[in-house]
Order: C-alpha cells, then sequence, then structure tokens
C-alpha cells in the first residue's frame, strides 16, 4: 500500500504547487491592475465579485475572507462612491451591497483590465472550460 501512496503523495504535492503558484499570479495580476484604477487588490476583488446586489456575508464568502475584513473593503469602496449600501428587504439586520452608476463603470473597466494577459488566457477556452470543471470537481463545488 506505501508503494502506491508515494506517487500519490507526490502527484498531491506538486499539484498543491502549480495551484498556489497560479493563485500568485493571479493575485499579481489583479494588484497590478487595480493600481491603475486606484484601488487596492481587495478593493478590486470585492468589485470583481459583486456582479449584483449581494450581502456583506455572500460578498466575504464570495472573497474567502471574514465579514469583517469584507466590511472594511466595503467602507472605502463607499467612500469612493463605488458602492452603496442598501436596506435588506426581510432582514432589518442586514444590508444589501450595490454599485452605484459609478461603481459598474469602474467594474467595467476592471473586468476588462483583468481578461487582458491574464494567466488564464494563456490556456484556449476549451482548455480553460477543462480548468474549471476539474477545480469545481475538486473544490467540490460540482
Amino acid at each position: 500500500m506505501e508503494a502506491h501512496a508515494e506517487p500519490h503523495a507526490v502527484a498531491e504535492q506538486e499539484i498543491c504547487g502549480l495551484v498556489k503558484g497560479l493563485a500568485t499570479q493571479l493575485e499579481v495580476h489583479v494588484r497590478e491592475r487595480a493600481v491603475n484604477l486606484d484601488l487596492t487588490a481587495p478593493q478590486a476583488t470585492a468589485l470583481r465579485e459583486l456582479a449584483g446586489p449581494m450581502t456583506m456575508r455572500d460578498l466575504a464568502d464570495r472573497m474567502s475572507c471574514e465579514p469583517s475584513n469584507a466590511t472594511f473593503i466595503v467602507d472605502r469602496l463607499e467612500r469612493l462612491g463605488l458602492v452603496e449600501r442598501r436596506p435588506h428587504p426581510t432582514d432589518r439586520r442586514a444590508k444589501i451591497l450595490a454599485l452605484t452608476p459609478r461603481g459598474t463603470d469602474v467594474r467595467a473597466r476592471l473586468l476588462a483590465m483583468l481578461t487582458e494577459n491574464s494567466p488564464v488566457t494563456r490556456l484556449t477556452q476549451e482548455e480553460q472550460r477543462t480548468l474549471r470543471e476539474l477545480l469545481l470537481r475538486a473544490t467540490g463545488r460540482a
């Protein structure tokens, strides 16, 4: 059994290293584009994830961070006039985050910048679909 475990351990280690390397390249890519819009990388990430109105908890989940961190980021985006908090329709304690018209414009520019020379664009569209499907399966989201 141990003879079979070793190749699996090596493969897992290599895959982990490759995924981490890609994540690092993507983080650098986001950071470099965010600067062009006078944003930090976390602010750019929040804008990228704000595809529509959502709660702070939903945004934090999409950003893979704690709600308190998302709150700090959203506070800054709100001061920049990019995001606004609205009352939640059914939960008095919650707020809905929504892009302002200016936020919608900045987000569109950000998304265009993020697709240019992205590490993922080195792959064909078919390879990107395959990678997406594999990552969804590996993360249990498929």
